[in-house]
This record gives C-alpha cells, sequence and structure tokens, in this order.
C-alpha cells in the first residue's frame, strides 16, 4: 500500500536525478524538436487555415491554438517520458533491485512521474515561449493556466506510468501514445472550437476527456472555453483519481513487476 509517512527523500531523489539526467543528455533533440514542430504548425495552421479564419470566440486563431499545441506536447511528452521510465529497469531486470530496495512503491512512482511530469512541463514552456514570438499572448488566468500545466502533467505522467506498467513490449509501450493520445487530441478541439461542430458531433466530442483539458487550459489563457472551468478540473481530478487507483492496484498485486 501506498504510504506518504516517513517519505525516504534520498531515494526519491536518486530517481528523480536519475531520470532527468537522461533527459539532459538528450536536451538538444528534446528541446529542439518541439521547438521546430511548434514552428510548423505555426506555418501550417497559422497561416493557411488563419487566412481563412480570422478568430474564433473573438480571438485571434494564430493565438487560439496555443493551449491545444501546448496540450498537444504536454499529453504525448508526459505519457512517453512515463512510459519510457518504468518500462526499462522492467526491460532491463533492475526493477527487481528497486523492489529489494528500502523505498516505498509511493516513493517510487513519485520519483518517476515526477521526473516525467517535470520534463513535459519543460517541454510544455518552450513551446509557449517560442509561440509568444510568432503571436502576441495575454494569459488571463495565470495561477490557473499553471494549476492546468501541472495538473495535467500529473495525471498523463501517472497514466504513462501505467501503461509502462502495462506494455510487455515495445510495440505496446508505443500503442497508446500512438494511436489513443495523439488522435485524441486532434479531436479534442486543440485547433477548433467544438462549438464550430454540428450538434450530434459535438456531444460525441464531449465523451473525448482531452476536450475538457484543452478548453480549462484555452479558458485560463483567454477566459473563453469550450465546457465550464468547473467541469474541466472535476474531469481531469477524475482521471488523476482513476489513475492512481490503477497504480494502487498493480503494486498491491505484483501485476506485471513479478512475473
Amino acid at each position: 500500500m501506498m504510504g506518504v509517512s516517513m517519505l525516504n527523500v534520498p531515494a526519491v531523489l536518486a530517481i528523480y536525478r536519475f531520470e532527468m539526467a537522461r533527459f539532459w543528455r538528450t536536451a538538444l533533440q528534446s528541446i529542439v524538436a518541439p521547438v521546430i514542430s511548434t514552428s510548423l504548425y505555426f506555418v501550417v495552421f497559422g497561416a493557411a487555415i488563419g487566412s481563412r479564419m480570422q478568430t474564433v470566440d473573438g480571438i485571434p486563431y494564430g493565438a487560439f491554438i496555443v493551449p491545444g499545441l501546448i496540450m498537444l506536447s504536454l499529453l504525448t511528452q508526459s505519457v512517453s517520458n512515463a512510459a519510457f521510465g518504468i518500462y526499462f529497469p522492467r526491460f532491463a531486470g533492475t526493477i527487481y533491485e528497486l523492489l529489494s530496495a528500502p523505498i516505498s512503491p509511493f516513493e517510487v512512482v513519485l520519483g518517476y512521474v515526477g521526473a516525467a511530469a517535470t520534463k513535459s512541463i519543460i517541454i510544455g514552456l518552450i513551446i509557449l515561449a517560442t509561440a509568444s514570438v510568432f503571436v502576441p499572448l495575454h494569459i488571463e488566468h495565470p495561477f490557473w493556466m499553471v494549476f492546468f500545466l501541472l495538473l495535467t502533467a500529473l495525471t498523463f505522467s501517472l497514466f504513462g506510468f501505467v501503461i509502462g506498467l502495462w506494455a510487455d513490449g515495445f510495440e505496446k509501450l508505443q500503442l497508446v501514445p500512438l494511436l489513443i493520445v495523439t488522435p485524441l487530441t486532434f479531436l479534442g478541439g486543440s485547433f477548433y472550437s467544438i462549438d464550430m461542430l454540428p450538434p450530434f458531433w459535438r456531444a460525441v466530442s464531449l465523451f473525448n476527456p482531452v476536450v475538457y483539458l484543452v478548453s480549462g487550459f484555452r479558458w485560463a489563457f483567454f477566459g473563453k472555453g469550450d465546457v465550464a472551468v468547473g467541469v474541466s478540473i472535476a474531469a481531469t481530478l477524475a482521471f488523476l483519481t482513476l489513475c492512481l487507483g490503477l497504480v494502487t492496484y498493480i503494486f498491491r498485486t505484483g501485476y506485471r513487476l513479478k512475473s
């Protein structure tokens, strides 16, 4: 059972620093890639589509897509970083050394998920800085912007951690981010408002959890969202609780850890 009493801080920091060191070793690739991708999105979406659709809900289209761009990278980076972070110890067999060490499951999760969330937040801030070069940005609710940034990174890092424990091969490790997370992000209102959809498809979109993340994050920027901000927060917290439950179950039962 995961607990927070008598936290083994050195052990948590050891995992966190190891994962962050791996990130900084590939910093050029990790930082340059999102900058180039963001620039391309602005060239394609901002120039091509923006020339035909000047504003969305009174917001210039170039600025409108910024929260969606950040969320797109934040979700994919959080899932991938956490999944690969815990999968490689399992693949190499060093997970047994970790499980036999005097460190609780909570501390293991805290180290890996904390590092994955930190990496994705860094990437998200880099994309925000890159976007500000292309369009003028004013964040209407900066506190809530940071809140959604942290909450989303933490939630989807936990989700990625679950995937890393579940996957028994590299194919499965890449399956969920490529075939589920990325499509749901594109269809979650990242580059458009779901209010622009016909009533039937708007109703279908409300079953996409990413809609609530993007809407809440966009509200923090512009004070406008596709759904109420309270609903966005509640949906994200519900998914966070689900991921915590799954991680607790895995460590209690030893699923994919002891076989």
